[in-house]
């Protein structure tokens, strides 16, 4: 059986809402169950969609980050063709695929909603037909932190990691670096994980 590759994923938008605000960047950076080894990048940024505002507050918020800001929007490409691209490099990893976001609830949203509009692919696993891009129903690191450590949910927020967990990648806004910090924590969190197991465990 082929190792789980995890597609660690990380956007940035001009809002709080898909469909009613655009994704300007994303992206995820795939590493192995077994070993956390990288074995494969994304990233993008996207023109805005046609007919979609941006949210006064967010604009706010990026004003105060314009570096990040000149990134995110740096050479933006149509969104149909960035999706397009997405769907063929995550069938092309080297086994099955499951998307991580911090938090997948947040991220997984716009994926799904760009996928779905640009490329008529689904996300995840659900009731209508065809294949979906990921496996199961994806990994929020939040919640694997609480399973892996021990923590308590109020514990287990970003806010709270240990800088060490980063592996020496900043937060900076830009979705490379960002999803790139996101792989190192969870690569930290398997690692973890796999030694509080028992030696007698034997997998379900």
């Amino acid at each position: 059986m082929a190792d789980t590759v995890f597609v660690v994923t990380d956007i940035e938008a001009d809002g709080l809402r898909p469909g009613e605000h655009s994704m300007i960047s994303f992206a995820s950076v795939a590493i192995t169950e077994a070993t956390g080894e990288d074995v494969g990048r994304f990233a993008a940024t996207l023109r805005p969609v046609p007919g979609l505002a941006t949210e006064p507050a967010t604009m706010d918020w990026w004003r105060t980050e314009p570096e990040a800001w000149a990134a995110a929007t740096r050479d933006p490409r149509d969104p149909a063709a960035v999706m397009a691209d997405y769907v063929a490099w995550v069938r092309a990893l080297p086994g099955p695929a499951v998307f991580v976001g911090q938090p997948t609830l947040f991220d997984g949203a716009w994926i799904a909603w760009y996928l779905w509009r640009f490329a008529g692919v689904r996300l995840l696993h659900g009731p209508r037909p065809g294949r979906p891009l990921f496996e199961g129903g994806g990994l929020d690191l939040a919640s694997f932190a609480m399973g892996a450590t021990g923590r308590r949910y109020a514990e287990s927020d970003r806010s709270r990691w240990p800088a060490a967990w980063y592996g020496g990648h900043g937060h900076t806004h830009c979705a490379l670096d960002d999803a790139l910090g996101y792989a190192a924590a969870l690569r930290h969190l398997l690692a973890t994980a796999r030694r509080q197991a028992s030696p007698e465990q034997t997998p379900i």
